[in-house]
């Protein structure tokens, strides 16, 4: 299944699972965290009622579909509840909610010292609330049976600064060579399609996979080649790494594995002829992963303190059950109990 740019989860799907894990005769309850019954976080994964009021969330496409799953859930119990969430990327999402246009800003990476200064200079007070797990998955075209696994010196060689004008994926062989790899890649023509500069996915993947080995070797601009197909709308990419037989590029790892038809995910190595990983709910849950990732979501204090719709979707947010349930749907990894502990407390203390 494909996730779409609008309404990207089954919500009677979601709020079905959540009926019967509610009504299930003689199941017990879910545990409730120490800091969630503190907060008062609702107790269960059951939306509250008599919520109304309009939400607006913008930023991350990764994190998109978690917060539409969320907000699903919780209009399927409160009609005069609204919300608009839209996925332009993590950048574009920042801009948006550090002038004041929006309630809340998904990220896939922590906010920087610059957008951090916007908001400060617009009096806009937040707090970051860790929601998940990611991990930014590497793939190819099903047809390519000569790539299966590449370490970050090999993606360097392929989308790293260097490699600009590099039309054939051995092309990049020189530099792959220069860093240490073995790796053999393939005398095909290379099809880059990926994230662009505004979404959070490419500010992660250049930080975790290119950024050191460019330092390293006097690149202090840290980037990718800037000749590629790159967009902000994950779909986009996937139909384009789908649609060309020697392709490469990287989407969030849940859109990876709703298009498993479509495209190949690769295994990656951090270290040049290093111990391959795949991308999996178990390795980007563990860290082993090397492209593993945290996301974020962003809440206006003001906004939450001012609208009651604002405080009453980041409380089910974080209730126990919540997350968990629209991961079921969306195949991201969900927090370890100490650290969605953290975030309860997180957000307890900015109320």
């Amino acid at each position: 299944m494909t996730i779409t740019t609008g309404r990207r989860i089954g919500a009677l799907t979601l709020a079905a699972a959540f009926f019967v894990a509610a009504c299930s005769g003689g199941a017990s309850p879910t545990p409730v965290a120490s800091q969630a019954a503190a907060s008062g976080v609702p107790a269960t994964g059951a939306p509250p009622a008599g919520v109304a009021g309009s939400i607006n969330v913008s930023g991350s496409s990764t994190v998109e579909p978690i917060s539409t799953g969320v907000a699903e859930l919780l209009k399927e119990s409160n009609p005069d509840f609204n919300y608009a969430v839209e996925g332009p990327g993590t950048g574009d999402g920042f801009k948006r909610f550090c002038t004041g246009e929006t309630d809340v800003s998904d990220a896939s990476r922590r906010i920087k010292d610059e957008e951090a200064k916007a908001c400060a200079d617009a009096g806009i007070e937040y707090v970051e609330l860790k929601i998940a797990y990611d991990g930014i998955t590497v793939m190819t075209s099903n047809d390519n049976t000569a790539v299966s696994c590449l370490s970050f010196a090999d993606l360097y060689a392929l989308v790293g600064p260097e490699s600009q004008g590099f039309a054939r994926w051995s092309d990049g062989a020189r530099i792959a060579t220069e860093l240490g790899s073995s790796t053999t890649l393939p005398d095909v023509n290379l099809v880059i399609t990926a994230p662009g500069e505004e979404s959070g996915t490419f500010d992660t993947f250049v930080e975790l996979a290119l950024a050191s080995i460019a330092e390293a070797r006097g690149h202090k601009s840290e980037t990718t080649r800037p000749d590629y197909a790159a967009s902000a709308n994950d779909n986009a990419i996937i139909e384009g790494v789908a649609g060309n037989p020697t392709s490469l590029g990287w989407v969030g790892f849940a859109y990876a594995e709703e298009n498993k038809d479509k495209v190949k995910e690769l295994g990656v190595a951090k270290d040049p002829n290093g111990t391959c990983v795949a991308p999996s709910t178990e390795t980007i849950g563990d860290g082993s992963y090397p492209l593993s990732r945290p996301l974020f979501i962003y809440v206006n204090k003001a906004r939450a303190m001012e609208n009651p719709a604002v405080a009453a979707w980041v409380d089910f947010y974080l209730a126990p059950g919540t997350i968990e349930k629209v991961l079921e749907s969306v195949p991201y990894v969900n927090l370890p109990a100490s650290e969605l502990d953290a975030t309860r407390a997180a957000w307890e203390s900015a109320r």
